[in-house]
């Protein structure tokens, strides 16, 4: 072993011993500033150990659990707009394969509210936040914040209230000098008070993804019916119209510039119309999922020639009566009737773009992704005016045009299953499960490949003449390639080409695999339900587990993991694949996987305080976490046990053991439990 590698298992040695304490990095504070007029700043502060990181409220639905807050209103104040956070660190993060934001040492949120009344009272608001370092997750916590607000009959202006669980009901407000100061007073030299050189490179990147993005868009746009026919005709007006070459160059690049403004305004709309706390809730909420979807499928119907998405005749008369007006004004009307015209096969296109800019977290993200895709539909405008040549080089205007249409229809229905899936999955109700899902991607990709070879035609198609082109045919076979390397997928195989869009392999009709012969015996006696590692046997509830247990005289392991957790997932893929290992979980042990962060709701009768924390529990994640702080004195995962299911409370049979991706310290730890386990039957 290398200097490196063992420094590496130094490492995950300190984080395997440091996963056996109760872990609370992170403690909350709150106090009140109060304004003119009746408004208020609650403010809540996270102070965060070294090495630990919060995450902000935007970062989206596939990495780990944004910090959350649930504020209502109440018969004392109104809360006014979204919670209000400063400028996060930016990252990519490894583990997660994505860019995140997050904050370490310490961050104030802040809640702006208008008080109803002017008596003191106190308001409750509850934040739900996930905290992890370099190797480790700990599961999702919620936590009250109890903000103490004093009178507000004269208020006193330029003061602030100290932090309300250090307040005194019987002493006041506490009230000190607004100077103090609601940002954390940062050493210069442990932190810089400015973004690193490498943030502002991320954030960066991320809005050059989107402009990226946004390009993409506008040059499919270009290959449209509606489209692609107006580029030499405007051109060719351009140049008629115009006294000399230059002029028609300028007003050209005008033309390009208007429907630049007009695009980069409408994304301007859709930020300020929703906010950045809604767009980004886009990206989890069921319901914003399932209205994408609805929303896809329409798109999708409308390229394949069921019906066309058209604004209003009227806007489209004006603006071309507008048009005809000369000079500045005049070429911008000309922009916006080709914007109105074109919406029937933009519409989609652009759509599909506000959606995804808009669950990116980024703030302009809409207004970048549009300026990308309105800078690509002008750009040939500007071109073949100052190049008029190039014209001859157009490909001729025909059913290749609708042909493009119809193809951009079946990925727009692929797309639209993904937002299903997210919805169906946050909600667990299992309508589309991953056989589903792939199934459904693979008619897809055949119905596609079919279409493309002339198999059949749509509504708008022309009669076919003299066969297929080489595009056409070439891009049926690469539908027809994907359907079949999809095809397996039904079956348990693990295309990872997609990895990421269909539903994980546990969340399957069959989870451990259709016509697996590999499955061991015991897979048939476990919950039909578990949501089970590498498709191994286990249970998901412990007592379920403890009884099947002491039928077939094996120990419990208890799994303490997380749908969030990286670690778990690498221990599962580096370590557990292995056959030896895979072999033992199989045979020699009952697995029992217990999701920490699952938000599946208690049963009434099921809802306690727990004895630990003094906290509600309320889900069925909080009752595992629970579980492991109250009888192992840990919350990290990933977190291994072995136990006898003869021990009503839980206790390890050899201690505990967590993430280290060394297979032989997994095998060591298991195989000494299980001989004493022998040992002491």
């Amino acid at each position: 072993m290398n200097i490196r590698n063992q420094v590496f298992a130094i490492l995950l040695l300190a984080c395997g011993l440091a996963s056996a304490q109760i872990l609370e990095p992170v403690a909350w504070s709150t106090s009140v500033r109060t304004l003119e007029g009746g408004r208020l700043e609650l403010v809540a502060s996270a102070k965060i150990d070294a090495g630990w990181h919060v995450y902000s409220q935007f970062i989206g639905s596939d990495g780990p659990i944004p910090t959350t807050f649930m504020t209502p209103d109440s018969k004392d104040l109104v809360v006014q707009r979204p919670v209000r956070e400063p400028k996060p660190i930016m990252e990519f993060d490894k583990n997660f394969g994505m860019e995140l934001a997050y904050f370490s040492k310490k961050v104030d949120f802040v809640i702006d509210a208008k008080r109803k009344n002017q008596t003191a009272f106190t308001y409750t608001a509850e934040v739900d936040f996930m905290v992890c370092d370099d190797a480790r997750c700990l599961p999702p916590e919620l936590v009250s914040l109890t903000f103490k607000v004093p009178a507000g009959s004269d208020p006193i202006q330029g003061m602030t209230a100290t932090p309300a669980e250090n307040i005194d009901p019987e002493l006041g407000s506490g009230l000190i000098p607004e100077s103090a100061p609601l940002e954390p007073e940062i050493d210069a030299a442990s932190e810089p008070a400015k973004p690193s050189p490498e943030v502002e490179k991320a954030e960066a990147f991320s809005l050059w993804s989107l402009f990226g993005a946004g390009m993409l868009g506008g040059f499919l746009a270009l290959i449209m019916p509606c489209i692609f026919p107006m580029i030499p005709l405007t051109v060719s007006f351009f140049l008629k119209q115009s006294k000399s070459k230059a002029d028609g160059l300028r007003k050209a690049l005008l033309y390009g510039l208007s429907i630049n403004v007009i695009y980069v305004v409408l994304g301007l709309l859709v930020t300020v119309t929703f906010g950045s706390d809604a767009l980004n809730a886009m990206a989890t909420n069921p319901w914003f999922n399932l209205a994408f979807f609805v929303l896809f499928v329409v798109f999708a119907l409308s390229f394949f020639g069921l019906f066309e998405i058209t604004l209003p005749s009227s806007w489209v008369n004006k603006a071309d009566v507008q048009s005809q007006r000369s000079g500045i004004l005049g070429i911008f009307f000309m922009a916006f009737t080709l914007a109105l015209v074109s919406f029937s096969c933009t519409g989609p296109l652009i759509g599909q773009l506000l959606v995804a800019t808009a669950v990116s977290g980024e703030l302009l993200g809409p207004a970048v992704g549009m300026f990308g895709f309105s800078f690509a539909l002008s750009l040939p405008f500007i071109l073949f005016a100052a190049f008029p040549g190039w014209l001859k080089g157009l490909p001729k205007s025909g059913g290749w045009l609708n042909t493009v249409k119809v193809t951009l229809g079946f990925l727009e229905l692929a797309f639209a299953l993904k937002f299903l899936s997210t919805a169906d999955m946050v909600w667990q109700k299992h309508w589309v499960e991953r056989e589903l899902f792939l199934a459904l991607w693979v008619g897809i990709a055949f119905a596609a490949s079919l279409y493309l070879f002339g198999m059949f035609r749509l509504p708008h198609d022309d009669e076919p003449k003299g066969g297929i082109g080489v595009g056409r045919m070439m891009t049926g076979l690469l539908f027809s390639v994907f359907g079949f390397y999809l095809l397996p997928g039904i079956w348990g195989a693990p295309v990872k080409l997609v990895a990421g869009f269909p539903p994980p392999a546990f969340y399957a009709e069959s989870p451990l695999g259709m016509g697996s012969g590999s499955a061991p015996a015991e897979a048939v006696k476990l919950s039909e339900n578990a949501h089970c590692p590498l498709n191994l046997p286990c249970f998901n509830d412990l007592e379920e587990a403890r009884v099947y247990a002491l039928q077939v005289g094996k120990p419990l392991l208890l799994d303490f993991t997380g749908w969030g957790c990286v670690n778990c997932r690498k221990m599962e893929e580096e370590v557990w694949s292995r056959p030896e290992v895979r072999k033992r979980l199989a045979e020699d042990v009952v697995l029992v996987s217990l999701y920490v962060d699952e938000r599946t709701p208690l049963g009434e009768g099921e809802v306690r305080l727990s004895e630990t924390s003094g906290k509600k529990i309320t889900t069925i994640g909080q009752k595992w976490a629970d579980l492991q702080a109250q009888y192992f004195n840990a919350n990290a995962q990933p977190y291994y046990v072995l136990m006898d299911p003869k021990v009503k409370a839980p206790a390890a049979i050899n201690g505990h053991t967590a993430y280290d991706s060394d297979a032989r310290v997994f095998l060591g730890w298991l195989d000494q439990g299980l001989a004493q386990f022998t040992e002491g039957k």
